[in-house]
């Protein structure tokens, strides 16, 4: 009797990691398709003259003419 209940707990638990794992890898998987797409051009950012952080590009310096 103490080994079909032994049995039966190890498969009830295999079936519950079993569960976990496809509600964890359902959550990546909607995670991943409500993303905004973030690639880099969204991640970067610049410092302007005044040490501020921006997320436009500073534009190019022309050169001083002495």
């Amino acid at each position: 009797m103490a080994k079909s209940q032994a049995t039966f707990m190890k498969k009830q638990l295999e079936k519950n990691r079993l569960k976990k794992r496809e509600e964890k890898e359902e959550r990546k998987q909607q995670r991943k398709e409500n993303s905004a797409g973030g690639g880099l051009e969204n991640m970067m950012a610049y410092v302007n003259e005044f040490g501020e952080i921006v997320d436009t590009p500073p534009e190019p310096k022309k050169p001083a003419k002495d």
